[in-house]
């Protein structure tokens, strides 16, 4: 069983992702993926503040499970100086922004916070040619 993302992006550059378990999206074309995930309602998600300094949020996303840390946050003003963060608050900010790019900008911004909460990546067994099963976090020094 192998299991991938696939990811969609919006103009705006607000996305969603969805687990691809043993391939099954792969011949679903990005379009038709958009309209199986349509773009959020905003009157049913209002905006976040950081939590840090208080400002709108670029982005809020669901920390791993079995974690203990909820949200993961991307903050233009707190998390500027972050290499990861900076690099996805760019990318956001780009109009001309690269959808293929936001899977590894993704998953660098969420290991660089997870680190942030105690958290690293744990090594992942060398696989052939397949992504691996499934990604785990363990507290750092435990690994």
């Amino acid at each position: 069983m192998s299991f991938t993302w696939r990811y969609v992006v919006r103009p705006d550059g607000s996305f969603c992702r969805v687990g691809n378990l043993n391939g099954s999206l792969d011949n679903t074309s990005d379009e038709e993926l958009a309209e199986l995930h349509p773009a959020r309602d905003e009157d049913e998600q209002p905006a976040r503040p950081c939590s840090r300094c208080g400002t709108e949020l670029l982005l809020h996303w669901h920390g791993p499970l079995m974690t203990g840390v909820d949200w993961l946050e991307l903050c233009p003003a707190c998390d500027a100086r972050r290499p990861a963060a900076h690099a996805f608050i760019q990318w956001h900010r780009d109009a001309d922004r690269d959808p293929k790019a936001l899977p590894q900008l993704f998953e660098d911004w969420e290991e660089e916070t997870m680190h942030a909460h105690g958290w690293s990546r744990a090594p992942q067994p060398d696989a052939p040619s397949s992504p691996p099963a499934h990604v785990s976090l363990v507290p750092r020094g435990h690994g």
